[in-house]
This record gives structure tokens, C-alpha cells and sequence, in this order.
């Protein structure tokens, strides 16, 4: 399958809001300001599995991960940052970066269904994507 063939998951799609494209992965924003989350889904179809990218896109990808990491690290200082690429309920290809606090609305447990998102305004959406955007780029290297 082709890049062209490439379709974002309606789940994924219904609770993101899309922040930029490096290489290989788009970079979304989880619309719940409980949690600074990231998930990052590669561009290409019927990836289930991140061994479906093959030894090129596994170092790719990782290497992204540890950028957008460090990004995230850097606007959402942490106690523990959460990584992970579940893909029980969505089963797409996608990566989960979670900056997380000690005490924060889900802690210690994992953020995935827990409580109820808290939707960002359409101010402090724009302010957090234009952040993420700057950083991301300026890290290109």
C-alpha cells in the first residue's frame, strides 16, 4: 500500500487536532488539556504493527519518537513521560507520547479512558499548536 492510500483512523481523527508532519509520522494533539499528549500515526496504510515498517521505518520512527519526546519534555516539564503504541481499541499504527505529573487527573494509572477529556478553547488550542509547531521545526536536525 501507498502513502496515497493513507487514512487517518476516524477515532484518531474525532479526538486530535492535527499539529504537523515530520518525515514519517503526522503529529497530533489529544484534544483533553488534563494531559500534554502527543500521538504520532505514521503516513502509510495498513500499519498495525511496528514491525510492519520494517527495519528503516523502525529506526525512523524511533527517532521521531525521541524528538517529538524531547519537544514535548521541554513545553510540559514531567515526572515520568509515557510512551507506548497500544493500538487495542485503534488498531492503526500509532505511537501515545504523555508528558505525566505525579497527581495529574489519571496518576499513576494510564491516561487511556480515564475520566473525561477536557477540551482545549479554540485560543489555547491555537497557542499550544503554534508552540508544538515552532519547537518541532527548530528541532528538525
Amino acid at each position: 500500500m501507498t502513502r496515497a492510500d493513507f487514512v487517518l483512523d476516524p477515532r484518531l481523527r474525532a479526538d486530535t487536532v492535527f499539529v504537523v508532519a515530520l518525515t514519517l509520522c503526522d503529529i497530533l494533539l489529544m484534544n483533553d488539556t488534563r494531559f500534554a499528549w502527543l500521538v504520532m500515526v505514521p503516513r502509510r496504510a495498513g500499519l498495525v504493527e511496528v514491525s510492519d515498517l520494517g527495519s528503516d521505518g523502525q529506526a525512523l520512527l524511533w527517532h521521531e519518537v525521541q524528538r517529538v519526546a524531547s519537544v514535548l519534555r521541554e513545553i510540559a516539564p514531567c515526572d515520568k513521560l509515557n510512551i507506548g503504541a497500544l493500538g487495542n481499541i485503534v488498531r492503526q499504527l500509532h505511537v501515545h507520547v504523555v508528558a505525566r505529573c505525579e497527581g495529574d487527573a489519571a496518576w499513576p494509572g494510564p491516561v487511556w479512558g480515564s475520566g473525561t477529556a477536557t477540551p482545549y478553547s479554540v485560543e489555547a488550542m491555537a497557542e499550544r499548536i503554534e508552540l508544538l509547531r515552532a519547537r518541532l521545526l527548530l528541532n528538525a536536525g
